[in-house]
């Protein structure tokens, strides 16, 4: 690895950043912790570009400073290219409201490359025949100062992103996958990285679909409160009231402190500073809530455990389409996307792209029952036409 640079002065941090707003690509990763805290906390950044046929990579500490600078960079047309994005992109833009106006993610290209959706470490040691460092998984990157092997390690992330993004471009452009894959990054890109709406936070409570009558309205408000309140006070939700407590309150629907210390999963320090309160008045909200008010999910968003059979066949399809392909099984459908189409959802990432044309259509055509899907008597499976 080349010498890594250290940048943690606003004067370096802002020239840089209006630096590489004028390369045609960087690498970028981040650092972060969220362990005890509603909210993604950047604790570091890693940044890496080419000039003149030398790559050079520096590890920036934004703890001392202002990132508002780095909107010139993500907002350029600069290419930001990451493995694994998702998260990075909440970081980012939870640090500077922004996230990068071009991507390309390594690991999404990995997967329609018949490399599955490949860990950094590995996809390095496939198309680099390099070993990435190892180092401490549990580090403490807020702590400083960090040693040189903790920014070695840092900076590792970085090191090998501008050359496999050439690399499995190669690839794609000869197995013909590289508009699919630019429409993924594209989508990844484009997802909503803003926080939780607090009013659709009950469709996450186990058995939310089988709740009925005022339950529904409790559940929603309760929710809602306990969002607001690990939002505010940036803590993680079930540290604000655990899931089971949630759960049983939207099953008993409290209306006094006796009946909620009654609570299976509450106890005295979920109710401190005015929680409480707060949960009895929105049981008491939500146990009045009207039906227009009720905030419930879109067709085919939460269709619970009562399409196993439908379901299995369904993702035996999309196993077979994937071994046609060389695509990740889990990157053409997840167990969501089929239930979501299965139930007749008319939205979602198996209606539209890449996605409807090579899936979608297919698993719809064997919901309705034009296709079906035999054995091959080579130990595999077959689409076959029905009559």
């Amino acid at each position: 690895m080349s010498e890594i640079g250290w940048i943690d002065t606003q004067e370096e941090f802002d020239a840089l950043m209006h630096k590489l707003a004028g390369v045609d690509a960087y690498a970028l990763d981040t650092e972060f912790h969220r362990e005890k805290s509603y909210f993604p906390h950047l604790a570091l950044l890693q940044i890496a570009w080419e000039e003149d046929g030398h790559q050079t990579i520096v590890v920036i500490d934004p703890l001392p400073l202002n990132l508002e600078s780095m909107r010139t960079l993500l907002e350029s047309d600069a290419l930001a290219i990451l493995h694994a994005a998702d998260q990075d992109l909440e970081v980012l833009y939870r640090a500077c409201q922004r996230v990068p106006r071009r991507l390309f993610d390594t690991q999404i290209a990995s997967a329609f490359l018949g490399m599955g959706l490949a860990s950094l470490a590995r996809l390095v040691q496939a198309l680099e025949n390099k070993n990435l460092p190892k180092g401490d998984r549990l580090t403490d990157w807020t702590r400083r100062p960090l040693d040189q092997g903790q920014i070695r390690y840092a900076a590792s992330d970085v090191e090998y992103l501008l050359p496999m993004r050439r690399e499995l471009l190669s690839r794609a452009d000869k197995n013909g996958t590289r508009e699919w894959i630019e429409e993924e990054c594209e989508r990844v890109r484009n997802k909503n990285v803003a926080p939780l709406d607090p009013d659709t936070a009950w469709w996450k409570i186990k058995g939310s679909r089988n709740l009925r009558g005022k339950n529904v309205g409790v559940a929603q408000c309760v929710a809602a409160w306990r969002e607001r309140a690990a939002q505010k006070r940036d803590l993680p939700p079930r540290f604000v009231l655990p899931d089971l407590g949630l759960a049983s309150i939207v099953q008993r629907a409290p209306m006094n402190s006796q009946e909620l210390s009654r609570v299976r999963g509450f106890d005295g320090r979920y109710g401190k500073n005015g929680a409480e309160e707060g949960i009895l008045e929105a049981v008491a909200k939500g146990s009045e809530l009207q039906p227009d008010d009720l905030r419930r999910p879109p067709k085919g968003q939460a269709p619970g455990d009562d399409l196993g059979a439908t379901l299995a066949l369904g993702q035996a399809l999309v196993a077979q389409i994937s071994s046609e392909t060389g695509i990740e099984p889990s990157m053409l459908a997840t167990r969501a996307d089929i239930q979501a189409l299965a139930w007749g959802r008319e939205s979602g990432r198996l209606t539209n792209g890449w996605r409807a044309d090579i899936a979608g259509a297919r698993l719809e055509a064997l919901f309705a029952g034009k296709v079906g899907l035999s054995g091959n008597g080579k130990g595999g499976l077959r689409i076959v036409d029905l009559p």
